[in-house]
């Protein structure tokens, strides 16, 4: 299989530590399941001869729900209506690519945090549970990939951008909800 095969490249070592040497290898912030780019941005290796072209790279920016649609197109199958989902074979392909408008996160550990990400720039809210109007931090991904310098103060327009997407994005739900939420049915 390619996955054992490209594991032992790097060592034959779990996921937690092949997330962690990613990170660190980036620079990033955070650890898997954070809401830094160390614990969400992941790499991805491809390998599908006579279509994808052998060391090729694409900076284009998913998430898993964008595996999906993309196996769904790659077997001709139909890609479902109603997920967020955007198919990556273009990019696969060394074609134009169709751009999510943002991306978003939430996890509900360790007090609960949700993230969003458009274009370069990349919003977290940590600790929701205690803080829900709690501060919001912004970086500019293309020019700070390790999120050292918070930069919400100077740029209020931008934060209250993703603070609304955030709002959008998020869906109450009663299996997994923030403390001071009412979850819907």
């Amino acid at each position: 299989m390619l996955w054992q095969h490209a594991v032992s490249r790097i060592g034959n070592w779990p996921l937690p530590a092949n997330t962690f040497t990613v990170a660190r290898m980036l620079k990033t912030k955070g650890y898997k399941r954070d809401m830094y780019e160390g614990g969400i941005r992941t790499p991805m290796l491809v390998r599908w001869p006579g279509k994808v072209m052998q060391g090729s790279k694409s900076d284009h920016v998913s998430a898993f729900w964008d595996i999906l649609p993309t196996f769904a197109e790659i077997a001709g199958a139909e890609i479902p209506k109603d997920i967020d989902g955007i198919s990556f074979l273009p990019a696969l392909l060394g074609k134009n690519q169709k751009q999510h408008e943002y991306l978003y996160w939430e996890f509900h550990e360790q007090g609960g945090k949700v993230a969003v990400r458009m274009g370069n720039w990349k919003a977290a809210k940590l600790n929701i549970d205690k803080t829900p109007q709690g501060e919001t931090e912004l970086y500019d991904l293309s020019k700070d990939i390790g999120e050292t310098n918070n930069l919400a103060k100077s740029n209020p327009e931008i934060v209250k951008k993703m603070e609304d997407l955030m709002k959008q994005a998020h869906k109450p739900s009663k299996a997994f909800p923030f403390v001071n939420e009412v979850a819907s049915p």
